[in-house]
């Protein structure tokens, strides 16, 4: 678990995430995961694209996550 990527979700967070909570999550991940706090020159792009692409997914489970209780929270049609 790396410990320095807080929870983007109500009620943890008092809003929604933004662009910058998401990015900076998917950040910390991918540093975790490849450790490397900063890629050399010739592992850049692999690094830069794998946080590109850990903030789409994050946003994306963000967005269809339901979270109970909450008076947006999203319903289903009946």
């Amino acid at each position: 678990m790396c410990r320095s990527i807080r929870t983007l979700r109500p009620p943890a967070l008092p809003g929604e995430a933004t662009d910058e909570d998401i990015h900076a999550a998917a950040l910390q991940y991918v540093r975790k995961v490849s450790g490397f706090r900063a890629p050399a020159a010739h592992n850049r792009d692999a690094f830069e694209q794998a946080v590109s692409a850990v903030s789409r997914a994050t946003a994306e489970l963000l967005a269809a996550l339901e979270v109970r209780g909450r008076a947006d929270a999203r319903r289903s049609a009946p």
